[in-house]
């Protein structure tokens, strides 16, 4: 019900700031290293100082999301919507949120913020049918749910549709998303090498490549290339890190039963991100 890299989001400080030069810049360079307890701070202050700042409390609520503070962050982020309720991308972040706590709910409450999680990237399609990441969010949501929740692989497909329409290259990841979704391993990897071809630095293709293989088991050296390729590009913002992408190496080692080059890759997605869970989990595993 979280549109697919929840926790990469945009790496910006809110315009509001623009007078302060300095403060946005601080805001900026703090996202960009991930330090939310710093980050909030900021923000915190600067929505109090203009609790009519939509985008103050927009970014503020991304913070708290990162953070685990979800029911903050739905506040801020109905807060956002509510100050500039045209706005397409808060809505499709505040689906984020109700998203991750409908995750963490109880089951008598979880299909209810499922249910406002659909409604608020509903909204952000109606608000702006161009906006890709909100489409993406509905093919998303649709993937993973429950009919009776408004999921279903049929709303998945017609939205994968749509943005095939705005953008080829990521409609075509897309489709290949929805096909390995479906175990069509060769569907889903002739999509992605044709957006490679189109665009061969196409970070998401080449992510999405080398996680297909890792889960599937083929196209191991496809898999290996991509992910190793993705090591030598900056992340899009909305896009998995090198911590990731070194556990998918790993992934991938493993099965190639290369269990020094496996732990090699867990380490050196330690060495990015120490918390990392599933690279402390299949450093345990090899052991």
């Amino acid at each position: 019900m979280l549109s697919r890299t929840a926790g990469f989001f945009l790496l910006f400080a809110p315009a509001g700031f623009a007078a302060d030069t300095a403060l946005h810049d601080q805001v900026a360079d703090l996202f960009r290293h991930r330090q939310w307890a710093e980050a909030q701070a900021l923000l915190e202050k600067a929505a109090a100082a203009e609790p009519g700042n939509a985008e103050a409390f927009f970014y503020l609520g991304q913070v708290q999301l990162n953070r685990g503070d979800l029911e903050h962050a739905v506040a801020s982020g109905e807060q956002a919507t509510t100050l500039a309720p045209a706005n397409s991308e808060y809505f499709r972040v505040l689906g984020d949120a109700y998203g991750v706590t409908a995750q963490k709910a109880g089951i008598l409450s979880k299909f209810g913020w499922a249910k406002k999680c659909k409604a608020a990237y509903d909204k952000a399609v109606e608000l702006d049918p161009k906006n890709i990441n909100a489409r993406w969010s509905v093919m998303e949501y649709c993937r993973l749910a429950p009919g009776f929740v408004g999921g279903g692989m049929d709303g998945a497909y017609a939205q994968a549709a749509e943005i095939k329409k705005l953008n080829p290259p990521r409609g075509r990841v897309a489709y290949a998303n929805l096909y390995a979704m479906e175990k069509k391993f060769p569907e889903a990897f002739a999509q992605f090498a044709e957006a490679l071809k189109d665009s061969p630095d196409d970070y998401e293709a080449l992510f999405q490549t080398g996680r297909l293989a890792a889960i599937s088991g083929t196209e191991l050296d496809t898999g290996l290339a991509a992910l190793r390729k993705c090591l030598t590009l900056t992340p899009p913002p909305r896009q998995p890190g090198p911590a990731p992408v070194q556990w998918r190496i790993g992934n991938i080692l493993e099965k190639k039963q290369d269990k020094a080059g496996a732990r090699a890759a867990y380490e050196a997605a330690l060495a990015v991100d120490p918390k990392f869970p599933q690279a402390i989990e299949s450093l345990k595993q090899l052991d």
